[in-house]
């Protein structure tokens, strides 16, 4: 049961980024060398993901053999938690402290970091506004205390980041980051926990865009 309440609520945010981003001549989920493409713009092949874009690996592997491809992924900037008993009625709507950052998206290229390196792949990231819906049904994990994620809504879309190139992501890293720098250091100058520093500069070695230089006791140096 769990499972498909999941599958719900990714289909419902899915389904509203795809009309949001759809153009006019655009042709949507199209047949592409045996494979579904949300979108089809011209020569671009568009596909929208919600989370877990690793999942994707072996089908963008193949599109981008032939086919210039945009992964397109949003990060939820703000996000309303929307409560609501066992028949739908609403208990509470309440703003999560959680803000999402365009740096985040590193938590999703970390299991296809050698695709950003492809010269047919480009990533667009949205900043979003949404909600989260939840429901009072006791099957939920023991952290929201038994309460089940059924749905998530787009509100809004803030922003958009799109990068064509390793070299673009790049400009993620803080201006006034020294060279070559640690992890740590990376993490105090984003103002963010140290696993997202420590995912960028996975993914941007990955890339080719940052080598690692040396260390400096245990921790690794990286430069640009």
């Amino acid at each position: 049961m769990s499972n498909s309440i999941g599958t719900l609520a990714e289909r419902s945010l899915h389904a509203a980024l795809k009309e949001w981003y759809a153009q006019p001549g655009d042709r949507c989920e199209a047949d592409v060398d045996g494979y579904v493409v949300d979108l089809v713009r011209d020569k671009l092949l568009i596909e929208i993901q919600t989370r877990h874009c690793g999942k994707l690996r072996r089908k963008l592997e193949r599109l981008l053999e032939n086919h210039p491809v945009r992964l397109v992924h949003p990060i939820a900037q703000e996000r309303w938690l929307v409560k609501i008993d066992r028949d739908g009625a609403l208990k509470e709507r309440r703003k999560s402290p959680r803000r999402g950052r365009v740096e985040h998206i590193f938590g999703e290229l970390v299991s296809i970091p050698h695709l950003a390196a492809h010269p047919n792949f480009e990533m667009e990231v949205l900043l979003t506004r949404e909600e989260e819906i939840r429901r009072d049904d006791g099957r939920g994990s023991w952290r929201r205390k038994g309460w089940s994620i059924v749905d998530r809504r787009l509100v809004e879309v803030l922003e958009c980041s799109l990068f064509q190139e390793p070299a673009d992501f790049l400009l993620l890293l803080p201006a006034d980051l020294p060279q070559p720098f640690t992890n740590r250091k990376l993490s105090l100058a984003l103002h963010q926990r140290l696993p997202v520093a420590q995912k960028m500069t996975y993914c941007l070695t990955r890339m080719g865009v940052l080598q690692m230089v040396g260390k400096q006791g245990n921790a690794h140096l990286f430069s640009v």
